[in-house]
């Protein structure tokens, strides 16, 4: 049953991607867009195998995905400590509480000038911008998983004698882990849109450099080729933190 299911969920995903692809077809098919300006979809990916197995557009991704990774994985360590900490310290809480407030809802692109005069035009600015966006789902995630947690299983360990230390590894952590998985999933989501968009405004190498010069150049196609790969990591990178959440959860009835 599960097997079916499993083809079931993968056909209706690929549904709306092929839907996409079929629409954006037939419209430079029926001159709906001239195909200069919106090329058709087999020569877009054409184009993107004969660059993908450039060392040059290996290059690109790896840029990006450096700063992806570097910046997602910042967001998670500060946001799942933070978290943990407002959620057991109602002195933190009260800390971090309008902080996160007035700068959750904050434009973090907004800061990039300033990122960009006080970090350079490297890879640090763009990677700040990146945990600066990722880390506030991934935040306010866990301490709403940990603060739910119930307190019988913390009075049942310390009735047990298990040191409070160990209480915050041994029952908040796992029994918040759902809720800490979601958020960092859409931090990811949030992290390859910011690093995309960062490289769009300033960067001399990555994917968004890639686009922006292809647009300059007036190269449509190759304008669209770093739109693809982006999408295409996203949905590699989504499917893996999947995995890895199911396996993590895989003693919980939701997972």
């Amino acid at each position: 049953m599960m097997p079916q299911l499993r083809s079931t969920s993968i056909i209706l995903g690929l549904a709306p991607i092929v839907l996409v692809i079929a629409l954006w077809q037939g419209l430079v098919s029926f001159g709906f867009a001239p195909a200069v300006l919106l090329p058709p979809p087999g020569y877009v990916f054409g184009r993107l195998f004969q660059q993908l197995v450039t060392w040059t557009f290996q290059q690109e991704i790896a840029a990006t995905l450096i700063r992806l990774f570097a910046g997602f994985a910042i967001a998670v360590v500060l946001g799942v400590s933070i978290g943990i900490a407002a959620a057991a310290s109602p002195a933190i809480n009260a800390v971090v509480r309008p902080i996160v407030r007035v700068l959750a809802p904050l434009p973090k692109v907004a800061l990039y000038p300033a990122l960009l005069l006080l970090l350079g035009f490297g890879h640090g600015s763009k990677i700040t911008l990146v945990a600066a966006d990722a880390l506030f789902p991934i935040l306010l995630s866990t301490y709403y998983g940990a603060s739910t947690v119930e307190q019988k299983l913390i009075w049942s360990a310390m009735a047990a004698g298990t040191p409070r230390y160990q209480i915050l590894f041994k029952v908040v952590l796992p029994a918040a882990m759902p809720s800490i998985l979601t958020g960092c999933r859409i931090g990811l989501v949030i992290s390859c849109i910011v690093v995309f968009l960062a490289e769009m405004i300033t960067s001399s190498d990555g994917l968004g450099h890639v686009l922006v010069t292809a647009a300059r150049t007036f190269q449509a196609v190759d304008m669209f080729v770093p739109l693809i790969t982006i999408s295409l990591l996203g949905l590699i990178l989504n499917g893996l933190l999947g995995a890895v959440r199911a396996y993590l959860l895989r003693g919980f009835p939701e997972a």
